[in-house]
C-alpha cells in the first residue's frame, strides 16, 4: 500500500469474513483509479472471492494481476457481465463514465460498487436512480475516507453510543498530494473529473450526512479556485470549500485541496471534527503529524474526561462485510440506498453552484 498519493492508496483492513469461500463471486470492471485496489481488499477481507477482471487498457489490467493474481482476465466486458454466477462489479473508471457501467451491470442483474464520486451531473443521478429502481439492484458507493478508515468507522460506534450527545456540526479538512506527473490526462479535465468538490469533496459531505444522521442538506455557499496550477492545468480546480446545513439542523463545512507538501509522511493530513452537544470528537485520520506516522487516531472529549484512542488494527472495515450480506439477502444495511444517493447529489450540487475565487 503506497501513501505518498490518495490515487494509489488502498487500505487494507483486517480479515472479517461474512460468508464461506465461494459464496459471493465479484469482479473489477473499470482500473482507470487505483482507488479499485481498495475496494477489492475490501471484499476480499469480508469473504468475497475475485473471479473476473476486464479494462480497456491492458497495462492497467497487468497492474492488477500483480497485485490480484486470482482474478481472470476477461476477452471483453460483457463476458464478465454474461456470467450468472457474478453478484456484484466493482469499478473505478473515469468518473464520468461511472454511470455507465453501472447502467450495464444493473442491466445484467448485478448489483454494483462505484468509486466516489459515482457521478458528474444531476442527469447521471436520475438514470441511476431510476436504474435501481427498476431492477432493484444496489447501487453502492466506496466512499473511503470514512467506510476504509478505523478512525472513521470508531468515530461512528461513539456516536451511536451517544459518547458527545445530539451531533450539531461536523468539519471535514481532506486535503491530497497532487503528483501531476503520474495521473492520467482525464483527472485534469472538468467534465470528465466533475470538479474538486464533486470528486474529493464527496467524502466529506457523506461523511456529514452520516455522523449528523441526516437525510438531506442545503449547499448554503460553496468556492473553487485555481490558486497553484492555472498555467498548466487550466480545468483543475486545486482549492475548494463549501457549508452546508442539514434537514435535523446541524451545519457542515469542509474544506479540501491539492496543497499537502512533499514533506508530509503520506497523501494527506485528513481531520474531521465533530462536535455534540455533550462533547466533541476529532479524527487525525492518516497521520498524527510530527508526533506518529501511523494514522487512525482518534481524540474524544466528553464529561467523563480527554481520551486518546488508536483504534489501528482494531476496528476493520464492517462496510464490505455488510454490502456483501445486503447483496445476498436484498437488504439495505451497509449504506442505504438513499443515503448513496443523497450524498452524490449534494457534492454536485457544491460544484454547480461553487463561486470561483483567487
Amino acid at each position: 500500500m503506497s501513501s505518498a498519493d490518495g490515487m494509489s492508496y488502498a487500505p487494507t483492513g483486517k480479515a472479517m469474513p461474512v460468508v464461506e469461500p465461494g459464496r459471493f463471486r465479484f469482479a473489477a470492471i473499470g482500473l482507470k483509479h487505483g482507488h479499485i485496489n481498495g475496494m477489492t481488499n475490501g471484499l476480499l477481507e469480508a469473504g468475497g472471492e475475485l473471479v473476473w477482471v476486464w479494462d480497456d487498457e491492458p497495462a492497467r489490467v497487468e497492474e492488477y494481476k500483480a497485485t490480484f493474481p486470482q482474478a481472470k482476465v476477461a476477452r471483453s466486458e460483457a463476458e464478465v457481465l454474461e456470467d450468472e454466477t457474478i453478484h456484484l462489479v466493482a469499478g473505478a473508471d473515469v468518473t464520468a463514465r461511472r454511470c455507465e457501467l453501472g447502467l450495464r451491470v444493473l442491466a445484467h442483474g448485478k448489483d454494483y460498487l462505484s468509486d466516489k464520486a459515482p457521478f458528474t451531473t444531476l442527469e447521471q443521478l436520475s438514470r441511476a436512480k431510476e436504474a435501481v429502481a427498476r431492477t432493484c439492484r444496489i447501487w453502492a458507493v466506496c466512499y473511503s475516507e470514512r467506510v476504509q478508515n478505523e478512525a472513521g468507522v470508531y468515530a461512528g460506534e461513539l456516536v451511536r453510543d451517544g459518547a458527545v450527545g445530539r451531533v450539531v456540526q461536523v468539519i471535514g479538512m481532506g486535503p491530497h498530494r497532487l503528483r501531476p506527473e503520474g495521473r492520467p490526462e482525464w483527472f485534469f479535465s472538468k467534465e470528465l473529473s466533475g470538479g474538486i468538490l464533486c470528486d474529493i469533496g464527496s467524502h466529506q459531505i457523506e461523511q456529514f450526512l452520516y455522523y449528523t444522521g441526516a437525510r438531506d442538506a442545503t449547499v448554503t455557499a460553496s468556492r473553487i479556485a485555481n490558486y497553484k496550477y492555472a498555467d498548466r492545468y487550466p480545468e483543475l480546480e486545486d482549492f475548494g470549500d463549501a457549508t452546508l446545513v442539514a434537514d435535523n439542523g446541524a451545519t457542515n463545512y469542509f474544506r479540501v485541496d491539492w496543497f499537502t507538501p512533499d514533506g508530509l509522511g503520506t497523501w494527506g493530513d485528513g481531520r474531521t471534527f465533530i462536535l455534540g452537544t455533550d462533547g466533541y470528537i476529532e479524527l487525525r485520520k492518516y497521520i498524527d503529524v510530527a508526533r506518529e506516522a501511523g494514522g487512525n487516531h482518534v481524540y474524544l472529549v466528553n464529561h467523563e474526561g480527554e481520551r486518546h484512542i488508536d483504534v489501528s488494527g482494531k476496528v476493520g472495515f464492517p462496510y464490505f462485510g455488510e454490502l456483501i450480506l445486503d447483496c445476498l439477502n436484498r437488504t439495505d444495511k451497509a449504506m442505504p440506498q438513499e443515503h448513496t444517493f443523497k450524498a452524490a447529489e449534494l457534492c454536485i450540487r457544491a460544484e454547480m453552484q461553487a463561486v470561483r475565487v483567487g
